[in-house]
């Protein structure tokens, strides 16, 4: 009987310790630079979300090592009691493969909910000759090695475009990383490295500004931000599809409880309207959203690019 009695205490109390979480703001790392789409994902779902929860979600940028630096934190120093989450790329599950890492998210990390998935768009400067993919192809066919494209760091989904394009068409592509995809902007513009593959969030700025051009966009169909970009499968390479979702995870051993309050506050912020209309203008794609299935898709894509290794069709990161 008083076994009973000790395990009905104890469910009470984690029930009531999950109903009233959050008694103080919740801090969302964010694992990559300013200005990108992660960050500007980031503090409309968190202002949202801490409407829902009735404390302040807090945005703290942590960029760094292709989003390792942030992701380490949260999985490896953050207490697990909900108050520290992390909003995570693709880089989270494509560097288990490509480096070698401190951490295991499939370990030390639990899924709160998917949020979006963007498709790449390949970009050059608006004064390089190239009018289509294949123009960029054929030359990198006659000169092999040397063009260039710059990325946001190893591992994100800017490089990985850019590897996943060489196998598919068979070229040499010279890899530039930046510290931000920003920063590859004035070297983009200027020439100095040939080409982007950028989140279609963060580069319809500064194609709207007339600076760059668009040539092709990764995804399975065109955006609705981008309608008159084709897609790489209309450019010539059939199956080629590449998206960089964004997530949000907590530290693993954070009580169920928590986390079922922040995956339905991530839920339901993400089905307003407004930010419905937010994550279509940036070319967003609907994903996976519920911790569960979320967590399945990430799993999916962590074993994805470890199969890509193995093939050798995309080097590790040394």
């Amino acid at each position: 009987m008083r076994q009973l009695v000790a395990v009905l205490v104890a469910v009470f109390a984690a029930s009531a310790f999950g109903q009233a979480f959050p008694t103080r703001p919740v801090t969302m790392i964010v694992p990559y630079a300013a200005g990108g789409s992660a960050d500007v994902v980031a503090r409309p779902v968190a202002a949202e979300m801490g409407k829902i929860l009735g404390e302040n979600v807090v945005v703290e940028l942590r960029p760094g090592a292709g989003g390792n630096i942030g992701a380490e934190y949260v999985a490896r120093s953050a207490r697990a009691d909900g108050y520290t989450i992390l909003l995570a790329s693709l880089s989270l599950a494509t560097n288990v493969s490509l480096m070698k890492l401190s951490f295991d998210p499939r370990r030390d990390l639990a899924a709160i909910g998917g949020i979006t998935t963007f498709p790449n768009v390949l970009l050059v400067s608006s004064q390089d000759p190239a009018r289509s993919l294949q123009d960029i192809v054929s030359r990198a066919r006659t000169d092999p090695g040397k063009l260039t494209y710059g990325s946001s760091g190893p591992g994100t989904s800017s490089h990985l475009a850019g590897e996943l394009l060489s196998v598919a068409a068979g070229i040499q592509l010279v890899h530039v990383p930046y510290k931000g995809s920003g920063a590859v902007y004035p070297d983009l513009i200027a020439r100095r490295v040939t080409m982007l593959f950028d989140l279609a969030g963060s580069a319809s700025g500064h194609i709207k500004g007339g600076q760059v051009k668009p040539l092709a966009m990764t995804g399975k169909r065109r955006a609705n931000a981008l309608p008159d970009v084709p897609t790489f499968a209309e450019s010539g390479f059939p199956g080629f599809e590449f998206g960089a979702w964004l997530g949000l995870f907590a530290p693993n051993g954070t009580p169920k409880e928590i986390v079922g309050r922040l995956e339905e506050a991530m839920l339901r912020s993400i089905e307003t309207p407004e930010m419905k209309n937010r994550l279509s203008q940036l070319g967003g794609e609907p994903i996976p959203a519920r911790a569960a299935e979320f967590w399945k898709f990430f799993n999916d894509d962590v074993e994805r690019y470890a199969r890509l290794v193995r093939e050798g069709k995309v080097k590790p990161i040394q």
